[in-house]
């Protein structure tokens, strides 16, 4: 047998075009950014979210005044699941009314920056000074002072709802 097993070897994350036994991974949007906004309303999206968010993005109004970023298949994906309850359940019809109105589709242009809407600029508050945070499958644009509020405000309770939020893991 010609095939050998090779031990040790460091592995890494799977990229946005790999895949876990044939199904294609969503991808990992990780950290924070201080990108600034121009007068146009376009920022420079970091060049991790590019590869990853891909040539067709959607951003919608966020949760806590903030926007969200997201790969076209991802958005698809949550709009349809909200879409299953919407006909009967009042909550999520409103909800899908409002997360779907503010709804824009956009791509970078050859310079990586993408266009805020001034609706989606005055729904977050955003001045020039803004925060790009990786938050797994989507990335969220926050005003820069509204974010550091709302780290500031999370970090106790950080730590005191992990056992709520996290199942049980070996460390």
């Amino acid at each position: 047998m010609t095939d050998q097993i090779v031990e040790n070897q460091p592995k890494t994350p799977l990229s946005d075009t790999e895949s876990m036994g044939g199904v294609a991974m969503p991808p990992l949007l990780l950290g924070t950014y201080s990108p600034k906004i121009d007068a146009k309303g376009r920022l420079a999206l970091p060049a991790k979210f590019r590869s990853q968010l891909g040539e067709g993005m959607v951003m919608a109004r966020g949760q806590e005044r903030c926007i969200y970023l997201l790969p076209a298949s991802e958005f698809r994906r949550i709009a349809m699941q909200i879409q299953r309850t919407s006909m009967g359940n009042k909550a999520a019809r409103d909800y899908l009314r409002v997360f779907l109105s503010g709804a824009v589709d956009t791509a970078p242009d050859k310079q990586g920056r993408i266009l805020v809407p001034q609706m989606l600029r005055d729904y977050a508050h955003l001045g020039n000074e803004i925060v790009v945070i990786g938050v797994g499958t989507r990335a969220e644009i926050w005003d820069a002072e509204a974010w550091n509020e709302y780290l500031a405000a999370q970090e106790q309770g950080y730590s005191d709802i992990a056992d709520d939020v996290l199942p049980e893991w070996e460390w």
